[in-house]
């Protein structure tokens, strides 16, 4: 399919208005400008509606982290999701993914358990991860007082979407699903999108590796972390059944999809959706584009089927 002409317009108003690109500028104008397009653009009457929201803390690696608990209208008891958001490992936080959170939770019908990681370069690997385990652990032994449901899941979009799929190698025993949106699987691989996709559309080859440069150190040791860096070099036997969302026209296409294959092969139950004419980031973009919109709800509605299957 073409590109989604409303995203393509997006697009195209995000060029002409300027703004040097992500990767030439500092960590902190890369997260004031998320928080423009994220946050500020939101209209109090476009809110999403759901039952409740509490704000609360949650243990990290290091510390309490701040978490913010979304519950469905009605009564429950409802299975739980752990989100982790996006953002590179550098940007995003709870607010920047409050509106992604409220539509899961009500597309979905599940309490979403939002939880604000530590991000790179003032943290970089493993503290983020360290963060996700941890409050991930917690949730387990906490579901009676979040959604009352003895189902947990784990899920995040791109980079919440790595360490999504690498809290499920090392807690598959307590999960009950994945829900992985674009994620970011194999940083070393060689992958046709990353080439056909990597300019102009949102989302770039350059930006990605400037995320990459925060996230891990220059003196990690590869050969010992790069199956929690790169969760498609990790062990996929024995994790929940997975949701992988993929769009076409993203960079990290063909590595989501790669991750489905391989989890397939290590007998997971995998339900693995392209959304055609979308870009990465198109969860966010449901304002800007009727078929993102669309989008969003059916895989909401998918991984909703999926925790309760």
């Amino acid at each position: 399919m073409p590109l989604d002409p409303q995203l393509k317009d997006m697009l195209a108003f995000i060029e002409s208005a300027g703004y040097p690109p992500m990767e030439e500028g500092t960590p902190a104008a890369a997260r004031q400008g998320f928080r423009v397009m994220a946050v500020d653009m939101v209209k109090p009457e476009d809110v999403v509606p759901v039952g409740s929201v509490e704000e609360l803390t949650v243990p990290g690696g290091a510390g309490e982290r701040d978490a913010r608990l979304y519950k469905p209208e009605g009564d429950g008891p409802w299975p739980t999701l752990v989100y982790l958001h996006g953002g590179g490992f550098v940007v995003g936080d709870l607010d920047t993914h409050d509106q992604t959170c409220r539509r899961i939770c009500r597309d979905a019908d599940i309490a979403v358990l939002s939880v604000d990681y530590r991000l790179a370069p003032e943290d970089p690997f493993p503290a983020g991860l360290e963060d996700a385990l941890t409050a991930t652990e917690w949730a387990a032994a906490h579901l009676a007082d979040l959604g009352g449901d003895d189902r947990l899941a784990v899920g995040g979009d791109s980079a919440g979407g790595n360490l999504s799929a690498v809290v499920a190698q090392h807690l598959g025993d307590v999960l009950a699903a994945q829900m992985l949106i674009y994620p970011a699987t194999d940083g070393v691989g060689d992958y046709p999108s990353k080439t056909e996709n990597g300019e102009g559309l949102f989302l770039t080859a350059k930006m990605m590796q400037w995320f990459s440069d925060h996230y891990v150190p220059a003196d990690t040791d590869l050969a010992a972390e790069l199956h929690r860096i790169a969760p498609m070099h990790g062990d996929h036997s024995e994790v929940a059944p997975a949701l992988v969302v993929t769009a076409e026209f993203d960079p990290l296409r063909d590595e989501g999809e790669a991750y489905a294959e391989a989890l397939r092969a290590a007998g997971v139950t995998v339900e693995q959706v392209r959304y055609d004419g979308m870009i990465h980031g198109f969860v966010d973009m449901g304002p800007f584009s009727a078929a993102a919109a669309d989008a969003v709800e059916d895989m909401n509605k998918r991984f909703g089927a999926l925790l309760r299957r």
